[in-house]
């Protein structure tokens, strides 16, 4: 059935950047949940959650704020000795994070980012921001894995642990607003394959542009670091297809892209585009933007796909909200 508006998804997307405001403005009465300078940390999570764990603890150990490890909340490594424990989990329902949370209570520390108050997670950590002006309708998660990375990030901003380059967020939240309106270009829109790259905190962020697209519009995508793009991955590049890069472009990188005939998307790094399909036009504006509303415009990427296809954004296939197991995490059924 045809829609005769915008998806839920478009819409929740477009509010990003008012919720990551939210976010940084609300930061003091988070603070209990978030750790402390010097502490051990392990961030943990699921799907799009485990993806801004990792970004948020490349973030957190270069800035100076404390080592930070992250990981699948299935993967974490029970043995191994941390000062907190931080989940992200927007529906406060995840199956593998509650496990986790009782197996390390009373061991560690324990806090949680969600979506949602009336959830399990209430208790199960022992604090909880709630970040319920981010909360969605959508399946697919957009607007609370940003707000949850933006008030990590001004947390760290606000104790002067923000890794140098990387910028404040009411600036990446003024680049949010124009990632929102500014219009996709053909280069991207009309590729028929993308691969999502990049460095230190960025390739999280890679990594969840990557999962937006196949989740939304069952895209072919793939993301890697981006200086191990030349070690295979190269291979699939071509004409009609995009190297989208987050965040800085390594040395000569743009040019490899250029040689095999591939797109070069890099506009939260140097904003330049090579390659077939580009006619000499970057398809994104200049200045380069924060990497992170550059993930907007992926998610916006996504949803426009779907709907090109006669898919509908709010409903993909295959996918729930949360993903709730009959038995524990780690027993058999």
């Amino acid at each position: 059935m045809p829609t005769t508006g915008p998806s839920r998804t478009a819409v929740e997307i477009a509010s990003q950047p008012a919720c990551w405001r939210e976010a940084a403005d609300t930061l003091p009465r988070h603070r209990a949940a978030l750790p402390v300078r010097g502490e051990r940390v392990a961030v943990v999570g699921c799907g799009t959650s485990w993806f801004v764990a990792q970004a948020y603890a490349q973030l957190r150990e270069s800035g100076g704020h404390g080592e930070t490890d992250a990981f699948a909340a299935s993967e974490f490594p029970l043995g191994r000795g941390y000062d907190r424990i931080l989940a992200i989990t927007r529906s406060g329902t995840t199956t593998e994070v509650l496990d986790l949370l009782a197996k390390v209570r009373g061991t560690a520390v324990t806090g949680a980012l969600t979506a949602d108050p009336a959830t399990p997670v209430m208790t199960a950590a022992d604090a909880v921001a709630v970040l319920d002006f981010a909360d969605e309708e959508s399946v697919v998660q957009t607007r609370f894995a940003t707000t949850a990375l933006a008030l990590l990030r001004a947390h760290l901003e606000a104790e002067d642990a923000l890794p140098a380059g990387v910028r404040t967020v009411a600036r990446a939240a003024e680049d949010a607003e124009r990632a929102v309106a500014e219009p996709l270009a053909d280069v991207v829109t009309d590729a028929e394959q993308f691969t999502f790259l990049g460095t230190g905190w960025t390739y999280g962020l890679a990594l969840e542009a990557g999962l937006k697209m196949r989740e939304a519009a069952g895209a072919w995508t793939e993301a890697y670091p981006a200086m191990e793009y030349r070690h295979g991955p190269i291979s699939i590049t071509g004409p009609g297809r995009v190297a989208w890069v987050f965040g800085p472009v390594p040395a000569g990188l743009a040019e490899d892209v250029a040689r095999v005939g591939g797109t070069l998307v890099a506009d939260s790094g140097a904003g330049t585009v090579s390659g077939s399909g580009g006619g000499g036009r970057d398809p994104f504006a200049s200045p380069a933007l924060d990497p992170l509303a550059d993930l907007v415009r992926a998610q916006r990427l996504a949803v426009l796909l779907a709907e090109a296809q006669g898919q509908d954004p709010d409903r993909p296939r295959n996918l729930t909200r949360s993903v709730v197991l009959s038995v524990p995490a780690g027993e058999d059924a």
